[in-house]
């Protein structure tokens, strides 16, 4: 038998945080799944209150394919809606989406508002918060523990 010893740092110890990050963006893909999640739930929650049928593609990084779509809503139920209050869920991309509706009649800003969210986690700056919140741990070579 033998043993082995590991050091293990959390981000701001790390003698080199830049292994870390790579190695995140290397391994954990979806980090920014939940945003998704809570996007469909909005969507589901307006097309309940607007009324008419909506349609999607959506994920975390622009893509050809992405649509949100909304077809045989009321209009007027909609501008009844004070994004601000965030009614729909409760989470911010219930102003994302109330706000583009209400403003250009689509939801391209709630995507935009999801691509930009997954931008910023992916960044030094996005990770770097991620881990602290987190206390993620990490070995010499930026791997996870």
């Amino acid at each position: 038998m033998r043993t082995i010893e590991t050091k293990v740092y959390t981000i701001e110890e790390h003698p080199n945080a830049d292994f870390c990050f790579d190695w995140i963006r290397d391994n954990w893909f979806e980090l920014n799944n939940y945003s998704i999640s809570e996007a469909v739930e909005s969507i589901k929650m307006l097309t309940e209150f607007i009324g008419g049928k909506n349609d999607y593609s959506i994920g975390q990084s622009p893509s050809r394919g992405e649509y949100i779509q909304f077809i045989n809503y009321d209009k007027e139920l909609l501008m009844e809606l004070d994004a601000n209050e965030l009614p729909l869920t409760g989470v911010c991309w219930d102003a994302d989406l109330i706000e583009s509706m209400q403003k250009y009649g689509d939801a391209d800003g709630l995507m935009a508002a999801i691509h930009n969210d997954t931008e910023h986690l992916y960044s030094n700056e996005g990770l770097r918060e991620l881990c602290e919140i987190n206390q993620w741990e990490f070995d010499e070579r930026g791997e996870a523990i």
